[in-house]
């Protein structure tokens, strides 16, 4: 039996599975601070004969399996996980392999394996929520170097009539600097879920989402493109990607038909929780290799 953790920043999926995707059960623990959250963790898994597990994680997080802070936690605005070594103290209860990356490379290895880009070599999964994050399988493997791609703190032109100054922390008016959750909230003074007819919302969102995506093909060339996240429930969203992204790329390359191009997760609300599934039965494979 495989052991999964999609772990947030607001909540913890835990899931015990197999290699075909089948969750078998599943809880949700609060993301509060480690002591809590991960006692609650390791109880649940505690039930079951698990071979392997899989951490799909909100980062930044160090997934370079030669460094010394590998499979820790690192720079998180949340303060209480900061420099927490997650697979560390996974293995002092769990001493079996441990798979480990980012919520969105896991979400981006979930959908190429059973979701959207299943049969493809190639996908981006972007997530747009309180943040923005970007994972993606490129050949068949998931993307990484010096580390895991940040693809949502990416700079982006503002659009003209847009005065709004961004809430990155780090760059103000990055890609989730002016996109994710917390930028609608603060420039239209309502969440997004409460905006949902307000066409202006999305249409803004729409436009900088489609620069983000023109960068994204520029360099990667994925072969499909899922959006997720709580902002993928407004199909508005995708009307005003699809609109602009052709302007944007001016007849540059050629584009794919964009109803099917760009889309949402074939496995909805599971696509993280089933990639982390697929990160516990490749660190088996890797170990019995």
């Amino acid at each position: 039996m495989l052991a999964a953790i999609e772990a947030g920043g607001t909540k913890f999926v835990c899931a015990v599975g197999d290699e075909t995707g089948k969750i078998i059960d599943k809880v949700t623990i609060p993301t509060t601070v480690p002591s809590e959250t991960m006692k609650e963790v390791i109880a649940f898994f505690k039930q079951y004969q698990i071979t392997a597990m899989g951490v799909g994680s909100f980062g930044p997080i160090d997934i370079d399996q030669d460094s010394p802070s590998y499979g820790s936690i690192t720079s998180t605005p949340k303060t209480a996980w900061k420099d927490y070594p997650i697979v560390q103290e996974l293995k002092k209860e769990f001493p079996i392999p441990i798979g480990f990356n980012t919520d969105v490379n896991a979400a981006a290895l979930g959908e190429a394996t059973f979701g959207a880009a299943k049969g493809l070599d190639s996908c981006l999964y972007i997530t747009v929520g309180t943040g923005v994050g970007a994972g993606a399988v490129m050949q068949g493997h998931l993307l990484q170097g010096l580390s895991h791609p940040e693809m949502g703190h990416i700079l982006i032109r503002k659009h003209p009539e847009d005065s709004f100054e961004g809430v990155c922390p780090y760059h103000k008016d990055c890609l989730e600097g002016l996109a994710a959750g917390p930028a609608i909230e603060k420039r239209w003074g309502q969440k997004g879920s409460e905006l949902t007819h307000k066409e202006e919302v999305w249409e803004l969102e729409g436009y900088y989402l489609a620069q983000a995506m023109m960068q994204y093909l520029l360099i990667l060339s994925p072969k499909k493109i899922i959006l997720g996240g709580g902002v993928s429930h407004q199909e508005a969203v995708f009307k005003a990607i699809r609109k602009h992204l052709p302007e944007i790329n001016g007849g540059y390359i050629a584009l794919p038909d964009l109803e099917n191009y760009i889309v949402s997760p074939g496995l909805g609300d599971q696509a993280g929780i089933t990639g982390a599934l697929m990160l516990a039965y490749k660190a088996l494979n890797e170990q019995i290799a």
